[in-house]
């Protein structure tokens, strides 16, 4: 809410739209690890890979580019902040619903 970020204004590296719901291959899952304010987690589970150094164990905390949620926690339409990975390899970033993509600001 209040910001600019959704299905055209997130772009991979290459400035290309990433797929949504309804798209072959559904891609919306962008990592972030934080919570919808924001901010870092701060209770003791693993909300990004072991700090994003794992492709074996833990979860990522993925928001959706496309802001769009359909079933998944009760109509959450967070760019940063929907829903926890299934694990950090990537079939599992895909069974999830996106590429391994992730969120960066680049600040001046």
């Amino acid at each position: 809410m209040g910001n600019n970020v959704h299905r055209t204004t997130t772009l991979t590296e290459k400035g290309d739209q990433i797929k949504g719901v309804g798209e072959t291959t559904n891609q919306h899952d962008i990592i972030t690890g934080t919570k919808p304010d924001g901010r870092a987690y701060t209770d003791s589970a693993d909300h990004t890979c072991k700090n994003f150094t794992s492709s074996t164990e833990g979860t990522v905390q993925v928001g959706h580019s496309d802001r769009t949620n359909r079933g998944a926690t009760g109509g959450n339409v967070s760019w940063n902040s929907t829903h926890a990975s299934r694990g950090c390899s990537q079939e599992n970033l895909v069974s999830t619903g996106g590429a391994g993509y992730f969120y960066c600001f680049a600040a001046d």
